[in-house]
């Protein structure tokens, strides 16, 4: 996992170095790793903001499932640093760093590590661009956020989500309240024939390389 998100991180960083904004599709939400450790390397220390149906703060001591796909947060916040921070020289991200948007699914180990956390949360629904500084982020979009009775297919279905224009609506108001957004992820968690057919991914996906 690392040897894939080397590869990520060090286009991220050439990308980025440029002068330009990244998008990376994956269907993995660790991905964000390698997109992050590149910002760092382009010298730039961002705030992350991050839609998801879920917590993603497991650790290997709390899964349930031993489904790396549910830790990325915590890496984030350096957990294990020689598992994976440390391979890619991902620095650890603070707390106040982190608005978890949209998360409904949380195991009681997250939502217990929430309860005291200065990690900030807001739904889909709310204002979520006041919700921020104005500095660079790195916005992470897992498409199980959306409601899976608007988007079929879910790896991870979660009831009671948002809609698709609303959560479009909000990764755009995002970008436009951020001084700079250099990095996007965007975790497509449904099933790669769904991908393909539905039109909001492809739509989605365009808007956002415009931006």
């Amino acid at each position: 996992m690392v040897a894939l998100h080397e590869v990520v991180a060090q286009h991220v960083a050439a990308i980025v170095g440029r002068g330009e904004q990244v998008v990376v599709a994956s269907g993995d939400c660790m991905v964000a790793l390698g997109v992050a450790a590149g910002l760092q390397r382009a010298g730039v220390e961002p705030g992350i903001v991050w839609l998801d149906a879920h917590g993603d703060l497991q650790t290997l001591e709390t899964t349930p499932s031993g489904y790396l796909g549910g830790m990325p947060l915590s890496v984030l916040l350096g957990y294990r640093p020689e598992l994976w921070g440390r391979p890619m020289g991902l620095r650890p991200f603070l707390e106040d760093d982190i608005l978890l948007v949209g998360a409904r699914d949380l195991d009681p180990s997250e939502a217990e590590y929430l309860r005291t956390s200065r990690i900030r949360r807001a739904a889909v629904e709310d204002p979520v661009a006041d919700h921020i500084a104005s500095r660079p982020h790195l916005v992470h979009l897992d498409t199980d956020v959306v409601d899976p009775a608007e988007l079929t297919g879910q790896l991870f279905p979660t009831a009671n989500g948002a809609g698709k224009e609303r959560v479009r609506q909000t990764v755009a108001d995002v970008i436009g309240r951020a001084s700079s957004v250099p990095a996007l992820s965007v975790g497509l968690t449904s099933a790669p024939e769904r991908v393909a057919t539905d039109p909001w991914y492809r739509h989605l996906l365009t808007g956002l390389m415009e931006r």
